[in-house]
């Protein structure tokens, strides 16, 4: 973003020029976060380092054009294998860390750990082309601020990057929706004495439950319904009520669900 994008106002008046040291005064920015405190890390003046780390040249170029259209960001470094992205980090200063979750020579989620051991202030978004809750949570569990699906409707890499830059938290709104009403059912099985399981078990049919177990078994829906005489149908509106009460998308995030719960 050009400097003239953007606009430079203090609470109580002023000419509207920014100057080091003030604080009460935000900025006005085209891309969101549109409105930004000068007491937030990420000034024009002083942008939030970001080392961009993924197999895949185009993405990083369009990562790397959007953080550097922007003057509260600026790429420090790029790598596109484990291995140049632990020299980077090595070799050069960064305050966050964008990393693809599978790098073509290993897992990003390995540099999460060098990054906390070198650059301890440093905040970690692992970018994943996959939807998935366990990933997300394997890299949380190691330190990572954010998950980001990279072809969400909603990703904004300015916006993770200050995000996390700022003490908060960035991750894709359907992977936190999945993981809030998983530790929503926590607590309440915990209240009633159940297991998460249990309470899951409690809210699916017989046939749904049925159903699950023979998608897990690698059958078609097809398949199902010639097993259980029904119609196609029938089987894929059992689908999708039990889609609805593990709040997932795919039969693969079913299963997954379902194993983990020890239902199937």
């Amino acid at each position: 973003m050009s400097e003239d994008s953007r606009m430079t106002f203090r609470v109580a008046g002023g000419n509207g020029m920014q100057s080091k040291g003030r604080t009460g005064g935000f900025s006005i920015f085209r891309n969101p976060p549109c409105v930004w405190p000068e007491s937030m890390s990420g000034q024009p003046g002083a942008p939030v380092r970001v080392h961009v780390i993924d197999s895949d040249p185009h993405l990083r170029g369009v990562v790397a054009q959007e953080l550097m259209g922007d003057t509260r960001t600026v790429v420090s470094g790029q790598a596109g294998s484990l291995r140049d992205g632990r020299r980077l980090l090595r070799d050069e200063p960064c305050d966050v860390l964008l990393v693809d979750m599978h790098l073509e020579d290993g897992l990003g989620l390995e540099l999460i750990s060098q990054a906390r051991a070198l650059r301890p202030p440093a905040e970690v978004v692992v970018l994943s082309r996959l939807d998935s809750d366990d990933d997300a949570m394997r890299a949380f569990d190691l330190g990572a601020a954010g998950f980001v699906v990279k072809d969400s409707w909603f990703v904004s890499f300015v916006q993770a990057v200050l995000q996390v830059a700022n003490g908060g938290a960035s991750v894709t709104p359907s992977v936190s929706r999945r993981l809030l009403l998983q530790l929503g059912r926590g607590r309440a099985a915990t209240e009633l004495g159940l297991s998460p399981g249990q309470v899951v078990r409690i809210k699916l049919s017989e046939r749904e439950l049925e159903v699950l177990k023979m998608i897990a078994s690698g059958l078609t829906s097809v398949e199902i319904g010639q097993r259980l005489a029904i119609s196609c149908t029938t089987v894929n509106s059992h689908v999708k009520n039990m889609y609805q009460k593990l709040h997932v998308k795919s039969r693969a995030q079913a299963v997954s669900c379902a194993s983990s719960w020890g239902l199937i």
